[in-house]
């Protein structure tokens, strides 16, 4: 009789669809899921992350035993806790006979490194399966990659396109234009009507699954309650309709939009179920697609989604792999700066910045623009260490691994790699977030003074930023324009934009409310 297949399934990799399932014998082998001490504190991870992965585990284990897998769980036990995924898994060998382990490759390089030595330390084979959820593997992107002297996501995408045949007609895309990123930028106007997020009561599992996450990881950021994420694929294929059904429409035009207590807005909010493998990337995709052609969504919004899912979430995972280890050490601008304790909840009075902790606090959510134009823009002029960023941002977003989240910070935000992601840093003044949001009505500085004790830090910030990196920066052709006016500046007044960023540097590292 054949020996039984040990296969390890991870907390990110809830998708039935897997070869490490389709490629089993229910009959024969064991699945192997574990809540390990390791994985939910080696950052110390918001406590609805930990919340959403440890139900969204149950609940799939329960499905899959309900298909007639035999399947061995670990629940999370505070007094003894599994330190690692490898005392899980050699725990488990030692209770059977098993030939092998197989497991789906990590999406997380540090587990991949782990894993590599796996085989020889439990004396048996360990076979590591392909992920097949994503649409371009790492050979087909290096492939990609390949001879280019820069790695632009446009030119990715429009191939990603071409390739799986999304919006295509014929060869051409579908209204002439490969981008609606210019129709996009609508800032909020009163009267919006925004739809309320789908939210699902938790049920006898996720109950406890909280009363544990409060109980065992009480020290961790952010709120716990209330908690209605979607933890089943059912659940989460109801979130997705909701979104084609009621958001959808609207989200191209403010996609970029921020609103006092809206932090939702437009948005789709799938990453969550997404990036643990409730969703699949490709049924997202096909469903706005689908009501684009049903003529239920317009050709932006239905555009500027696909493209955050073909080609933004596609082309920064294959930028982490083809440039891990190394990419997590990256610091082009040489920034240093300690993460502020207001990133922390510490008070602001920088209404932007308060608005955004605080939703993020609550919702372990901000969509992308909050991320990078208000949270992102003030690491970014303030100097923030990227490690130390890159770190924040994985801790405190329940959508946030490491293979999504460091491209995003170390090359969107921070533009650590030197522009290898970006064209460009994602810097902006006050006047920015102005126009695209309510903040400043209710801010204590204003946004439309550049320089003393009152203007918005934002103003002066970003001219300190340029002035200070133009040996590195000067020559960027994206921002000759910004450097023109740099130029053109008085002597007076560029010294009193250092002056000012000084002061504001010094009250920050000192712990001042600033």
């Amino acid at each position: 009789m054949t020996k039984p297949i040990l296969r390890l399934i991870l907390g990110d990799q809830l998708t039935q669809s897997l070869p490490i399932l389709t490629e089993g014998d229910p009959s024969r082998d064991v699945i192997l899921m574990a809540e390990v001490m390791g994985e939910a504190t080696y950052v110390r991870h918001h406590k609805k992350k930990i919340a959403l992965i440890f139900s969204a585990m149950r609940h799939f284990a329960d499905e899959l035993r309900a298909l007639g897998w035999t399947v061995h769980y670990i629940a999370y036990d505070a007094t003894a806790p599994i330190a690692a995924l490898y005392d899980a898994v050699e725990m488990t060998l030692a209770q059977g006979d098993f030939a092998s382990v197989s497991v789906t490759e990590p999406a997380e390089h540090r587990l991949m490194l782990e894993m590599a030595g796996w085989s020889d330390r439990l004396g048996r084979p360990v076979e590591i399966l392909s992920d097949s959820r994503f649409l371009c593997d790492h050979e087909t992107f290096r492939n990609w990659a390949e001879g280019r002297k820069q790695l632009r996501m446009e030119f990715f995408y429009r191939e990603m396109r071409r390739r799986h045949n999304i919006l295509m007609d014929g060869k051409d895309p579908v209204g002439g234009q490969w981008n609606y990123d210019a129709e996009n930028r609508k800032p909020p106007k009163d009267g919006l009507d925004i739809p309320a997020p789908y939210k699902l009561r938790p049920d006898e599992t996720t109950d406890a699954v909280l009363s544990l996450v409060e109980d065992a990881f009480p020290d961790h950021f952010g709120d716990l309650h209330p908690f209605h994420f979607a933890v089943t694929r059912a659940d989460a294929l109801e979130v997705l309709d909701h979104f084609i059904a009621e958001r959808l429409p609207r989200f191209g035009d403010y996609q970029d939009a921020m609103l006092t207590g809206e932090p939702w807005m437009y948005h789709s909010h799938l990453g969550f179920h997404l990036n643990c493998g409730l969703l699949l990337p490709i049924e997202c995709i096909r469903a706005a697609e689908r009501a684009y052609h049903d003529g239920h969504a317009p050709l932006n919004a239905v555009e500027g989604f696909i493209r955050q899912i073909l080609g933004w979430r596609e082309y920064v995972r294959g930028i982490y792999w083809l440039r891990m280890p190394g990419y997590a050490t990256e610091n082009a601008l040489g920034a240093n700066r300690l993460l502020p304790p207001l990133y922390w909840g510490a008070p602001t009075q920088m209404n932007c910045l308060a608005q955004c902790v605080g939703e993020t606090r609550k919702w372990a959510y901000a969509h992308h623009i909050q991320r990078l134009m208000v949270l992102g823009n003030f690491a970014l002029l303030a100097g923030l260490a990227p490690q130390e960023v890159n770190e924040w941002y994985l801790i405190v977003y329940a959508d946030a691994y490491e293979w999504v989240e460091m491209p995003n910070v170390s090359g969107m935000v921070l533009f650590a790699d030197g522009g290898l992601l970006a064209s460009k840093p994602y810097a902006a003044s006050g006047a920015y977030i102005n126009r695209m949001s309510d903040y400043c009505k209710s801010c204590r500085y204003s946004p439309t003074k550049k320089n003393g004790p009152d203007a918005c830090p934002f103003n002066y910030l970003y001219w300190d930023f340029l002035d200070r990196n133009a040996d590195r920066l000067g020559k960027n052709p994206r921002l000759a324009m910004p450097y023109r006016t740099l130029a053109r500046m008085s002597d007076d007044k560029r010294s009193a934009n250092r002056d000012d960023a000084a002061r504001f540097l010094r009250a920050l590292d000192r712990g001042d409310t600033v």
